[in-house]
């Protein structure tokens, strides 16, 4: 084991544990993961997806996939990680991997359910484009659309839906992924003017800072230093902090925190885990220090944060 300086704090890096399945609430679901040969996308009427998931779907579980999920109608509530929403009149949610959201239990709801994994796309503006904008917006991942966007969005969910119908013609699968392509870039559009930012793809920096995010996500349990990081991408780390603070405002050590606080937090509401084995999950061998850097980021003991948002 190593000791690791992460420019904020020390703490061990462990080989990850084995979590016993009934250690958790929830299942995780993947697309076609015994088949990956298949089109790793996959469109449904939101009516008749809720009814055959009946149940299931109204437990917190996670994907290892994306989703879109469109609510044509207001009534009821969907809950995303830590929040839930009221939903409104063409509600759009993006969903991202691996976070935890759950329907409501009603059946009768009316609209599109998109499931499709990155690797659908094949192009680093587009990958950029699904990490680090509509789904990654972990304070507020929902909002409407107005009339005209919504009938821009069905134009392109038709071409997608019939494609699906071509499979033996050329160029199907592209057709579907430029055609979600665009109607991604419809509803960022929405996002962008919602937020007042204005991400530039051709970006070098935007670039850096993807793969550096994705490094993260990938590495944050192990407890890696911004140096690590920084090696990584070949860069210093006094550089990935200047790309950090320029691109989101914070600095390369406060995004590594930020991911270890909030898996620690999904552990905490969503799983059975003692504090002590949800430390190990985040990279910490010391329970006592873990604690302290929970209180730390949060305010609250893990303990307390557990009581309060229990499920």
């Amino acid at each position: 084991m190593e000791i690791i300086d992460s420019g904020e704090h020390l703490f061990l890096a462990i080989p990850k544990i084995r979590m016993n399945k009934h250690d958790l609430k929830m299942e995780q679901y993947h697309l076609h993961k015994a088949h990956p040969e298949k089109l790793q996308f996959q469109i449904y009427e939101l009516n008749e997806y809720r009814r055959k998931s009946a149940k299931k779907a109204a437990i917190p579980h996670s994907h290892s996939y994306y989703q879109i999920i469109w609510f044509f109608k207001e009534g009821g509530t969907h809950t995303v990680d830590f929040k839930t929403f009221n939903i409104k009149k063409n509600t759009i949610l993006f969903i991202s991997k691996d976070h935890i959201h759950a329907f409501d239990n009603n059946l009768d709801v009316q609209g599109w359910l998109i499931h499709f994994n990155e690797h659908f796309f094949m192009h680093n503006d587009v990958d950029i484009f699904l990490k680090y904008n509509v789904f990654s917006s972990k304070e507020d991942p929902c909002y409407e659309i107005d009339t005209k966007t919504a009938q821009t969005a069905s134009g392109y969910i038709n071409i997608m839906r019939e494609e699906l119908t071509k499979k033996h013609l050329f160029g199907y699968e592209d057709i579907i992924r430029f055609s979600l392509k665009s109607l991604l870039i419809i509803l960022e559009r929405i996002n962008q003017d919602a937020n007042k930012t204005h991400i530039k793809f051709n970006s070098h920096h935007e670039l850096i800072f993807a793969q550096y995010k994705n490094l993260i996500e990938e590495n944050y349990q192990k407890g890696l230093s911004v140096a690590h990081y920084a090696e990584r991408l070949h860069i210093s780390s006094k550089t990935l902090t200047t790309i950090t603070k320029e691109v989101i405002g914070k600095s390369a050590s406060q995004l590594i925190s930020e991911r270890i606080i909030l898996e620690a937090q999904r552990l905490l509401k969503f799983s059975s885990l003692q504090i002590s084995e949800v430390a190990f999950k985040v990279g910490f061998e010391d329970a006592s220090y873990f604690v302290k850097y929970f209180k730390r980021h949060l305010g609250v003991s893990p303990s307390h944060y557990r009581n309060q948002t229990s499920v």
